[in-house]
């Protein structure tokens, strides 16, 4: 006999901001406000690289530990704060996208296990979506992870609170970053084009599939018999 269940999912990872929710938040002014602070740690001009104010924030860190332990602690906390004072001020401008709750909760009635996981802080995604544990199993904002994504760890961990193995389990996200994630994770990923990365940028990250938002996404995997 032919298990018709094989072939489904049956977990999702849900990034939030851009996926599930409208992407408020302007990366690269958050790292010109942390360019602006950390010139009060470093003598000489600083060049803001390529990689997001997250990594850069723990770069300018361990470079001041090497010569001040008590700068370091004093401008990583200060950086943090900017970061979440950015995060929580995009929040309120923020909302969710019209689909996503109904979205979720015909995912839950699909018996799929779904978790949302972000680079976001906690309070600002729940200012943006206060009833957020009604519609998802696990919830892992940076507050809640050693190691943000793209480290594999973040959906890992987020794996282990659905008591889901990689098989059958789906990342989907708006951003390079979460076909990163997914593809370092072992699983397959989805990438729309609702928040600032087009269509192009998420095949090119390695994308299994792209649709433009999660409902469109959603409909895909019905039509394709993997929900």
């Amino acid at each position: 006999m032919v298990d018709k269940q094989a072939n489904k999912l049956r977990a999702i990872i849900f990034d939030f901001d851009g996926t599930l929710a409208e992407l408020h938040l302007d990366f690269p002014a958050m790292k010109r406000r942390l360019s602006l602070l950390a010139q009060e740690y470093f003598p000489q001009p600083l060049e803001s690289p390529q990689v997001p104010a997250l990594e850069w924030l723990e770069e300018l860190t361990a470079r001041l530990q090497h010569r001040d332990e008590a700068a370091a602690e004093d401008f990583e906390m200060r950086a943090h704060a900017l970061i979440q004072a950015i995060e929580i001020e995009a929040a309120h401008r923020g909302a969710l996208f019209p689909f996503t709750r109904a979205l979720l909760q015909e995912l839950q009635e699909e018996r799929v296990k779904v978790a949302i996981i972000t680079r976001n802080c906690e309070e600002a995604v729940r200012i943006v979506f206060p009833d957020i544990g009604r519609y998802c199993a696990a919830f892992l904002a940076r507050n809640h992870v050693h190691r943000v994504k793209p480290d594999p760890d973040h959906a890992r961990r987020a794996l282990e609170a659905l008591a889901a193995s990689p098989e059958g389990a789906l990342m989907v996200g708006d951003h390079p970053l979460d076909m990163q994630t997914g593809k370092s994770a072992n699983l397959l990923t989805a990438g729309v084009w609702s928040g600032n990365a087009s269509e192009l940028d998420l095949a090119r990250a390695g994308a299994d599939l792209t649709a433009r938002n999660c409902e469109e996404l959603i409909a895909m995997l019905k039509a394709r018999n993997l929900l």
